[in-house]
């Protein structure tokens, strides 16, 4: 299986890309995970890209891309894999189906975690990760970049028909559940 896991910053989407790894042996590639290590080993690409996720924007396309790119000829992905954070714009989808066209594979769910604003905010200021964008202001910033520039991929990938909203409101195993009764069928 070949899964985007989707939504705005707080949904869930790391949590519930490690159930759904852990249950059906699917590898889970995160961009933001990636980013965070090449900051904190202060990689060039960590270099690169740390003043941009601190001020709440999103890394260029081609950077992203690349980057992706380069993880998915990994052998461990071979057979599928769970994509959260990845693709964030319009652009990086069109990439991603490029991709997936030349090597003759397809998509085959693109989970769109649908979470309210003031839940999110709660749940990242709550989190304790003491990252340099969690605070009231940053994550505003996120927030609006996302509704901007990020949920035009939903519509893109309504399009192509793989597209499936999952309530991301309740427990992590609630929510889970329900991921899992679309996977399943």
């Amino acid at each position: 299986m070949r899964i985007i896991l989707f939504g705005p910053p707080g949904a869930g989407k790391g949590t519930q890309a490690k159930l759904i790894e852990k249950e059906y042996n699917i590898p889970q590639l995160s961009t933001g995970e990636m980013f965070r290590s090449a900051i904190k080993n202060q990689t060039p690409l960590g270099i690169k890209v740390k003043d941009i996720l601190d001020a709440g924007k999103l890394v260029p396309d081609q950077t992203v891309v690349e980057l992706v790119e380069e993880a998915l000829n990994d052998e461990k992905f071979l057979n599928g894999y769970i994509l959260d954070g990845f693709p964030r714009t319009v652009p990086q989808a069109k990439a991603f189906e490029e991709r997936l066209k030349k090597n003759g594979k397809k998509l085959h769910s693109f989970l769109s975690l649908e979470v309210p604003d003031e839940e999110l905010m709660k749940r990242i200021l709550s989190r304790g990760e003491g990252r340099a964008d969690d605070t009231p202001e940053k994550v505003k910033v996120r927030l609006e970049v996302y509704n901007e520039e990020t949920a035009p991929v939903l519509n893109y990938y309504k399009q192509q028909g793989v597209y499936r909203a999952i309530d991301g409101l309740g427990t992590i195993e609630e929510i889970y559940a329900r991921i899992k009764k679309v996977l399943d069928n």
